[in-house]
């Protein structure tokens, strides 16, 4: 299963949807598309998906270049107060995550899946 989590009004996640449709394509992997703007993640599905990205901190999931994580007072959270933040305002979650065989990665740029997508 390849796991996509997805906004599709952002250009960087749109690239990245079309490089895993095409690897899901050309290797019959199933794919799971997730609006995650539409279906928010709770802090269970947000500290799991955090423990599947390697060598990244939770505010590694984080953007901090939208509205409410100035108005949230972010900066200096910790990371219960971001998870919980990520839960109640998805907006804030970093995009696209890619899930891969148990590991994940954000795909900014898109062409960094490669990496987690070639892994055997």
């Amino acid at each position: 299963m390849l796991t996509i989590y997805h906004n599709p009004r952002c250009s960087k996640s749109r690239e990245a949807l079309t490089l895993v449709q095409q690897f899901s394509g050309d290797r019959n992997v199933p794919l799971n598309i997730i609006e995650y703007l539409k279906t928010p993640l709770d802090i269970a599905q947000l500290s799991a998906l955090h423990q599947q990205l390697e060598d990244s901190t939770v505010r590694d999931m984080v953007r901090d270049t939208e509205e409410e994580f100035s108005a949230l007072n972010l900066a200096q959270a910790g990371d219960a107060t971001l998870l919980q933040a990520l839960a109640t305002h998805p907006i804030l979650l970093q995009r696209p995550i890619v899930v891969y065989r148990g590991r994940a990665m954000i795909g900014r740029p898109p062409e960094r899946l490669h990496a987690l997508l070639e892994t055997k």
